[in-house]
Order: C-alpha cells, then structure tokens, then sequence
C-alpha cells in the first residue's frame, strides 16, 4: 500500500498530531514537499503533504489564512503538516478552522521532529511500495509466463491475467474482432467495445488508449495495440473497477510482451502457411489436383474433397490485408480450413461452398467499397478449380467495370449485357464508330442516327421502321445507303449491326 496520512500517524518516531481534516486520513501522499510561499500552489502536482513553519502566515488573519488553505485545496494537497516552536508556538486557530471548513487535513509538527524525518518516512514507504510492486510483477509474470506455455496458451493467459487484475480480459484480431476472453462473461462485454479499437489503428505498436467501459457497467478499460510493425498484430483490452495501480501495469505489461511475441510467432508461421497455400494453389490452377493433395497433407482437412468456391478480391494492397486478417480470423472462430493467399493488391480464397467462413468473405467483400471481387460457382471437385477461378476472374471484371464491390459469376450469365457498356473503352469506341454520323445529323438533313435506331430495333423490316419515323420507306432506304456510304460497312453483315446496335445502347 503506499503511505497515507493515516500511516504517517501511526509512526511513532514522527509524533504527529491530527487537528483538522480527521475523514480524509487515507488519502495516499505522493511526495513530500517544504515550502514558506504563501502560494505554493505553481510548484505543486497534487498529491503531496505540504510542510511550513508558516513564517509568512499572520496568526489572527483569519481571512489571509482561510485563502491560503483554500489555495492549497485547490492545488490537490492531500495534507498540510505546520512545524511549531519556530514561527509560532502553537498552530493558529483561525488555520485549524479554515482546514476543517475546507476538508483540508492539518497535522501538528512538533518542534523536536524534522521535516526531513517526515520526508524520509515518505520516501521509504513509497520505495517499499515500489518494490513490492516489482516484486509482484516478476511473481505475476512467471504465472502469466507458465500460462502461455499451456495448451490454450491464449485462454490460460488472458484467464490468469483477469484473475491478477481482478476483473477481465481480451484478446482482439487486427479487424476488432473478440478472439478471446476471460472470465467466460466477459467476450459480449468487450465486443461492445471494438469500435474503440479505432484510436489505436493506425498508430504504431505498442500503443495505449483509456476508454469508457460499455454503458451500464462502472469499467476503467485500457486498450494496448499488440505487435512490433507498422500495423498492430492485434489487440489486448483489460477492465478494472479501479484505475490500474503500479503493480497493476507491471502485470499488463508482461501480458502484453507475451501475447506480442505469440503473435510474432504465429505471424512468422503464417508467412509459411501463405507460401505453402500460393504453392498449393498454383498446383490447382496447373490441374495438378494429386500433388496438391501431397502437398497439403492434413493441414487443410477435407478442403480438397468437398465442393468449394473461390472469390478474388482486388483493391490496394492495405485493404487487402485487412481483408485477409478477417477472413483467417473468420476461419479460426469457424474451426474451418481455409485456402486464403494474398498477393499484393490481390486476394484469392478458396472456401467449403456449404461452409461457414464463405459467407463471412461474401460480406466482406461485398460490404467494403474499397474492394471490387469476383465469386466463382461451386466446383463440385478440385480438378474443377482451373475453371472456378477463371469464373471468379471474370465475375471480377464486371464488377470492376460496373463499379460494385461483389459480383457473383451466377449473376453474369443470368443478367443483361447491357450494363457491361459501361466501360469507358466500350464508351470511347461507341462513340468513335458513331461520330461520323452524328456529324452528318448536325451539319445535314438526314436524321441518320435516329433511322439507324429505328432500323436496327425493327430488325430490318423497312415498313415497320418506316411507321415508326413517320416517313416513306423509300426515304428510309436512302438514309441506309447513305449510312452505309459514310462509315464505308455493308448493314448486311450481322457483326456490323451488332456493333453498330451496342454502340447505339452505349452512348444513348
């Protein structure tokens, strides 16, 4: 505990008296300070027993005494200690009354003790806290060390962690996500809390925030940002219903260092993992489906034996990692394999169609406009992979071209072409083939590009186009021979019309 008035009290050698302020013995003392100025208060941090002989003070100014009390109140000092038999025999009256009447507590010093008595006495006992802090905290980080080295390394940890702090712990993934928590109660409590997250994102690790706890609990929460790189590796949340204490942090602390170099440790195994799984998906790409079985071994359970999809995502390469940290820590809650490579700005993820992470990637992926990504039909086997992932590729290009974040290839075959227009080579191109013609509309009589229009939506069948433009079918065939006249192409030929009808869609 560290020394308190109370404490300096019950020390024998000091031989203090309480006058005023009897309620408030228990206030901690920070440090001691000795001063005559009738404002200390600028030199003050609050916290500290302030010492005088009151050499400046007039003992029946009662009005100058209550204002300096009320000044030393306000500077946050926990106690004032008034030597006498230097200045003044006794401590004066009016100051006893202005302590009490302010909540101040006011100690006799007599004149046989020191000041520097007092000041070692602090001292001490503030070291021997100290110590005994230190000491706790090296106790406190065996047992947390011995709890890493458990089976549940993570679990055992953060229970342990939440048992020394008297309250709870856990364990976040880079997207804010609750991996674990300890007691079992507390992993609702602290998802309440991921969007705190947020003040520690992008700011290099080891980082710290304190936050409010969720509405309807008295928390103190502490976030730290995990890791030793640029992006946090993860995060680490502690609530206390006290604000931590020394020996309380020196106990975070070493929980922090050792879930740091776990996740260091799993970050290094997971660069393995992503070579073994570009190896492995190259091999199926390849049509190589028996030396991705060898290759894969167990590590990826029946991933290879059941129908799977595969989505490729696109975007810069800062989202796409985000990205592919959501969906391995979607594959871990999920007890799930999962085939997730990232390449640059690039992500492709091979997922169990009937599985739980696919939709988890889907709404990712379809959620983030910072994305664009293609989503393949299941392969029923994984010799089908070649052909899944061209149809992912191809999804992905319309949804580049249409400006959406997630196009599925089902919807590619069953939806319109038109909409694929867009593109502004496909604009650019309309409007080339096109811009003759309307040359000729503007400079001319003619109306070429509406007859054109008219022309091509009849399929060819001059009266009905005719009607339709309010003029002689005669007057449309010469319209389409001077068409035909101008961009140097014969109607006849079915390609013509067709570029000629999408070029029409995609400038109209």
């Amino acid at each position: 505990m560290p020394p308190t008035l109370a404490s300096l009290l019950r020390n024998p050698a000091l031989k203090l008296t309480v006058l005023a302020g009897g309620d408030r013995l228990q206030a901690p003392v920070r440090w001691v300070h000795t001063s005559e100025l009738d404002d200390p208060g600028p030199y003050l941090e609050g916290g500290e027993l302030l010492l005088t002989t009151g050499m400046k003070l007039e003992a029946g100014d009662a009005a100058g005494l209550d204002g300096y009390v009320r000044r030393l109140a306000g500077a946050g000092v926990v106690g004032l200690g008034f030597g006498v038999g230097v200045s003044h025999d006794a401590v004066p009256g009016p100051l006893v009354a202005a302590a009490a009447e302010h909540g101040l507590p006011l100690l006799e010093v007599p004149r046989r003790t020191p000041f520097i008595a007092i000041s070692k006495a602090v001292s001490a006992a503030i070291a021997a806290e100290e110590y005994h802090a230190v000491t706790a905290g090296f106790e406190a980080q065996r047992d947390l060390t011995r709890a890493a080295l458990a089976p549940d390394g993570t679990g055992a940890l953060l229970a342990r962690l939440a048992a020394h702090l008297d309250g709870w712990a856990a364990l976040y993934d880079p997207s804010g996500a609750v991996l674990a928590s300890a007691p079992e109660w507390a992993g609702r409590r602290a998802a309440r809390l991921a969007g705190e997250i947020d003040r520690l994102r992008d700011k290099p690790a080891p980082a710290s925030a304190a936050v409010a706890g969720p509405a309807g609990t008295e928390d103190r929460v502490e976030l730290q940002s995990l890791g030793t790189g640029r992006r946090p590796r993860g995060y680490l949340a502690v609530g206390t219903e006290e604000r931590l204490d020394t020996q309380a942090r020196y106990i975070v602390n070493a929980a922090v260092a050792l879930l740091t170099l776990s996740l260091e440790q799993s970050r290094a195994q997971q660069d393995t993992g992503q070579r073994l799984g570009g190896a492995l998906l190259r091999m199926l790409l390849a049509g190589e489906p028996g030396h991705a079985r060898t290759v894969a071994g167990r590590l990826y359970g029946d991933l290879l034996d059941v129908p799977v999809r595969i989505l490729v995502a696109e975007g810069e390469a800062e989202t796409v990692t985000l990205l592919a940290e959501r969906v391995d820590a979607a594959a871990a809650r999920a007890a799930e394999p999962v085939l997730a490579v990232r390449d640059g700005d690039r992500l492709t993820v091979l997922a169990a169609e009937a599985g739980a992470v696919l939709p988890v990637c889907a709404d990712l992926a379809e959620t983030d406009e910072a994305l664009a990504a293609g989503l393949s039909a299941a392969a029923p086997g994984p010799g089908d992979v070649p052909a899944a992932h061209a149809q992912a590729e191809r999804a992905l290009a319309v949804a580049r071209r249409s400006g959406r974040s997630l196009v599925e290839f089902d919807e590619v075959g069953s939806g319109s072409v038109l909409p694929l227009l867009g593109d502004d080579a496909v604009r650019a191109f309309a409007e080339g083939l096109l811009r003759p013609l309307r040359d000729h509309d503007a400079h001319a009589r003619g109306d070429l590009v509406a007859s054109l229009q008219a022309w091509l939506s009849r399929h060819g069948q001059w009266d009905a186009a005719a009607a339709d433009l309010g003029v002689h079918r005669h007057t449309l065939r010469y319209r389409i021979r001077r068409i035909e006249e101008i961009l140097g192409r014969s109607l006849d030929d079915p390609d013509v019309r067709m570029e000629l009808w999408l070029a029409l869609k995609a400038t109209g």
